[in-house]
């Protein structure tokens, strides 16, 4: 073989071929695959969940920067693997490009190399191939043991909402081999897969599954970037995550550092999981519950949460973010168990308004500006981009169907009330 540069590569191949063998027999971990394909390969090494979540690197600053440059990081840090090709992408000078890391059909994570200063050489491909086969082994191995940790993290943890997991120095002491610290003040946050979301991707109930577990993981993963002993666990439609209050750590999304118990940390938690949405991640909806200020106040502050992201689906529909304190009177009105009741009385009180035709949500949506404006007609009309009289004729019409709106306070708030009662019924 007259190529020196091939020559190189395969000398380069064989010396990852040893040190991947080291690597498998004692029992390292994907870091140690990066940093042993980065050496061998002479090119920074990233290994991410099949979004594009780091986990694990071998790249130094000028790597970063360079795929910063080429813009294949999003502002909370994830790798935008979506963008990069696997026959290469341009990066300033260099190449990157992308594999699959796959095991018995399942799409487990990704591997992405980089050279700055020049393209990768197809006999490197070759490398980097085996790579992500032994990683495959690897990640399969680890996820079997994660997933029974887990399971047992997250029955532990359901039974401390339902107030059955024993004493509270018991709870706190049991938490603490977890690395959790439950014993202070805490938001709880729950985060559910918009139903709409998954339906529009078709996938059976295996590929459900999968898409839930990739879920729990970023959560888990941010979290543990924020604080490694935040508790963060999935259920079987749903992530909760405790986050502490009050803690100065640094921004999920790597912003400067603040209290974490503030409510602009659980917000830049959730956008460090939503990322930009690519890489195929799905919508998803959060609710945040009150500070609990101990393990006797996680059972309601779980349940606080739950209603939070169930309203605020209802109302504010999917991709949405809502705070228990932010409900108002949907908060009441959900605790009504009885969902016919409400559509009950919203027609009651609405009459033809109540109805699920386009007229009547029209009128619906001139009846709530009205309300919002205190029946101020010209206000109102400039709220809708309405002429003043197009705007007199629809008050008229409004109070022909429930009578004196606009002047009886007590009928107002019946017509304010069945309004909310609708988006809670949907």
């Amino acid at each position: 073989m007259n190529d020196p540069e091939a020559v190189a590569a395969l000398e380069r191949a064989d010396a990852l071929h040893t040190a991947l063998t080291h690597i498998v027999l004692e029992g390292g971990d994907l870091a140690a695959i990066a940093e042993a394909v980065g050496d061998a390969l002479g090119c920074g090494v990233v290994f991410t969940s099949t979004d594009g979540r780091e986990r694990a690197a071998h790249l130094d600053e000028a790597q970063r920067e360079s795929l910063a440059a080429a813009d294949l990081l999003d502002p909370t840090g994830r790798l935008r693997v979506e963008r990069i090709d696997p026959d290469g992408t341009a990066v300033g000078e260099g190449e990157a490009l992308v594999r699959r890391v796959v095991a018995a059909g399942v799409d487990l994570a990704r591997l992405v190399a980089l050279r700055p200063d020049g393209t990768i050489h197809s006999s490197d491909v070759h490398a980097l191939e085996r790579a992500a086969i032994v990683a495959a082994l690897l990640v399969t191995r680890v996820e079997a043991i994660t997933a029974v940790e887990n399971k047992y993290r997250g029955d532990f943890l359901r039974d401390v909402f339902l107030g059955r997991a024993g004493e509270e120095d018991y709870v706190a002491e049991h938490a603490q081999a977890f690395g959790w610290h439950l014993d202070r003040p805490v938001l709880v946050v729950v985060a559910v897969l918009d139903p709409d979301a998954i339906a529009a991707l078709g996938p059976d109930p295996e590929e459900r599954r999968a898409w839930q577990d990739r879920f729990a993981q970023a959560w888990r993963q941010v979290a543990a970037t924020v604080d490694g002993s935040i508790a963060s666990v999935a259920f079987s439609r749903e992530v909760v995550t405790l986050v502490p209050v009050g803690t100065p750590v640094g921004s999920a999304a790597g912003g400067p550092g603040g209290g974490v118990g503030d409510h602009g940390a659980v917000d830049r938690i959730i956008e460090a999981v939503r990322g930009d949405r690519g890489g195929g991640r799905v919508a998803f909806s959060a609710g945040v519950s009150r500070v609990a200020n101990g393990l006797g106040d996680l059972p309601e502050a779980f349940r606080q949460a739950q209603r939070a992201v169930e309203i605020g689906r209802r109302v504010h529909g999917g991709g949405s973010m809502t705070r228990f304190d932010q409900l108002g009177l949907h908060r009441l009105l959900a605790l009504v168990p009885d969902s016919a009741e409400l559509t009950s009385f919203a027609a009651d009180v609405l009459g033809p308004l109540a109805e699920r035709t386009p007229e009547a949500a029209d009128l619906r949506e001139t009846l709530q500006v009205l309300l919002d404006t205190n029946f101020n007609v010209a206000e109102a009309a400039r709220a809708q981009f309405f002429h003043y009289n197009t705007m007199r004729y629809r008050v008229g019409k409004l109070q022909r169907l429930l009578g004196p709106v606009a002047s009886d306070p007590h009928l107002r708030l019946d017509v304010a009330v069945a309004l909310r009662a609708l988006e809670i019924v949907g």
